[in-house]
């Protein structure tokens, strides 16, 4: 399988959980390739089976680099993807991601939020438990 995964973090706590993600399905066997927003080109994204999308939730919406992102993404009708929201609040934003993607006409298999909390300016945010849950996803995988 490949993976390509492009994500937006402010503070480290989004990088640490697509590293995570990559590693565990590099164990897998599967071919992974991160990206960040900025890295990425929305017209032209390499092929893969499976595309991760992960952003933070910064005033009650998707990271606004992610949006433009989502927003400006090519081709991608019928592609498979996964969803990944990190967020200091008690409700995730996976919905909006999920909105915004199916308007490209692409197939959800997968989605996750990770809250965070004190650490969070620092990468070190994430709430106990953050690794089980990072395992349910890949299995959803």
């Amino acid at each position: 399988m490949k993976y390509v995964i492009v994500y937006w973090s402010r503070y480290g706590n989004g990088k640490k959980v697509v590293d995570s993600l990559a590693g565990k399905l590099k164990e897998k066997g599967a071919e992974t390739k991160i990206y960040t927003t900025d890295e990425a080109d929305p017209v032209a994204m390499p092929k893969a089976d499976v595309y991760i999308f992960s952003a933070a939730t910064e005033a009650f919406n998707i990271r606004k680099d992610m949006r433009a992102f989502m927003k400006n993404l090519k081709g991608m009708e019928e592609r498979k993807y996964g969803i990944i929201n990190t967020h200091g609040m008690k409700k995730d934003r996976l919905q909006k991601m999920e909105k915004l993607l199916s308007k490209k006409k692409m197939e959800k298999v997968a989605s996750v939020d990770f809250q965070v909390g004190d650490g969070s300016q620092t990468g070190n945010g994430l709430m106990e438990g953050w690794e089980a849950k990072l395992d349910e996803f890949v299995g959803q995988l």
